[in-house]
C-alpha cells in the first residue's frame, strides 16, 4: 500500500478493500480512454468529409471554368460551413 493510499484510507476513516478501489480507478481510467480515442476518431472523419468537399469543390471549378462562381456556389458554401465546423480537436480543453 502506498502513503498516498494509506493517507486516503485514514482520510476517509473507513476500512476499504484496497484491490477493489485500484479496480474500479483503473476501469475509469480505461473508460477516459476509451472516450478519448472516440472522440479523436470522430475529429478526423469529420476533418476528412472537409477534405472531400475541398477535392470535389477543385473538380467542380475546373470543369465549370468561368461560370464557376455560380454553379458551384452550393458546394464552397458547405466547404466554408464544414471548415468551421469540423476542426481536429484534440482530447484536452484549454480555457482561455
Amino acid at each position: 500500500m502506498t502513503s498516498r493510499e494509506q493517507a486516503i484510507a485514514q482520510v476517509k476513516g473507513k476500512s476499504f478493500d484496497l484491490m477493489l478501489y485500484r479496480r474500479v480507478l483503473m476501469l475509469v481510467i480505461a473508460a477516459q480512454l476509451q472516450e478519448r480515442d472516440t472522440t479523436l476518431r470522430e475529429s478526423w472523419v469529420k476533418a476528412m468529409e472537409a477534405r472531400l468537399v475541398q477535392e470535389e469543390l477543385g473538380k467542380c471549378q475546373k470543369q465549370e471554368g468561368v461560370n464557376h462562381y455560380e454553379n458551384c456556389k452550393w458546394l464552397a458554401d458547405k466547404y466554408l460551413a464544414m471548415l468551421k465546423e469540423n476542426r481536429l480537436k484534440g482530447y484536452k480543453q484549454i480555457d482561455v
